[in-house]
């Protein structure tokens, strides 16, 4: 059996003498307690949000009833980071979903789809071997924030 490994690794340079000042690491209060990465950067106009995952506000728990408890969690996870950082689920640009199972892709593209309606971002699906605390679906999203 083969695993699929993804790695996706975003640089950010300052060119020309620029100061770093454009770069800005945003970390949701109650959030992300001893782990080594921020809710979101900000760099100029662009928000890189790091994955989500269906945990219960302010912990490690995975909210229980399956993958569409878990995406639905995970979006208002990503909404919660977008508005600390002064955007919104309007404003991304770009997904992308990490499921444990392919066979989840339907009940997690319904729950999607009401967090998006008719004008979704880019996206994004893969399917892997494992995701983070037992989860089920993952998903990160890029957004332009004024």
């Amino acid at each position: 059996m083969r695993a699929l490994l993804l790695v996706t690794i975003t640089l950010v340079t300052a060119c020309g003498g620029e100061s770093s000042e454009a770069r800005q690491s945003i970390r949701v209060p109650g959030s992300l307690e001893g782990l080594p990465f921020a809710s979101a950067v900000r760099v100029d106009d662009m928000l890189y949000l790091s994955g989500q995952i269906g945990t219960l506000a302010g912990t490690t728990e995975l909210i229980e009833g399956g993958v569409g408890a878990e995406t639905r969690q995970t979006l208002q996870n990503i909404r919660t980071v977008l508005e600390y950082a002064g955007s919104s689920l309007g404003d991304v640009v770009k997904c992308t979903v990490f499921l444990v199972d392919i066979a989840d892709y339907q009940e997690m593209n319904l729950v999607y789809r009401a967090f998006f309606g008719e004008d979704p971002p880019a996206r994004s699906t893969v399917a892997g071997s494992g995701l983070a605390l037992g989860a089920r679906v993952e998903i990160e999203c890029l957004a332009v924030i004024e």
